[in-house]
C-alpha cells in the first residue's frame, strides 16, 4: 500500500544530530529502509520536516521506520495511506462499476 509518512522533527534534537552527523545518518539508513518513491525535506510548522511516500508492504516494518525517527531526532509523525493519479483514477472507475 502506497503510504505518506511526514515527521515533523524535534529543532533542538536535530540542531545537535545536524553538527554530529546523527541527522544524515538516519535520513539515509530510513530512504535505504523504506525506498521512497518520492522524499522531500523542509520547513513545516515552524520548524524541520521530512517526507516520504513509499510502498508499505506489510505494517510490521512501521517499528523500523518510525523508532529511529522518535529516538534520535525527536520527531512527531504521521503515517497515511495515498494515491498517486492512477490509483485515483482506478478508485473512482471501480466505483462506477460496482
Amino acid at each position: 500500500m502506497r503510504v505518506m509518512l511526514r515527521a515533523h522533527l524535534d529543532t533542538q534534537v536535530t540542531n545537535d544530530a545536524l553538527r554530529s552527523g546523527a541527522l544524515l545518518k538516519v535520513m539515509e539508513s530510513t530512504m535505504e529502509r523504506v525506498k521512497p518513491e518520492a522524499a522531500y525535506f523542509g520547513p513545516s510548522e515552524g520548524g524541520r520536516s521530512c517526507t516520504f511516500v513509499f510502498d508499505m508492504q506489510d505494517s510490521s516494518i512501521l517499528p523500523s521506520i518510525a523508532e529511529p525517527l522518535f529516538e534520535e531526532l525527536g520527531a512527531k509523525i504521521e503515517i497515511q495511506p495515498v494515491m498517486n493519479r492512477e490509483d485515483m483514477q482506478k478508485g473512482l472507475a471501480a466505483l462506477q462499476h460496482g
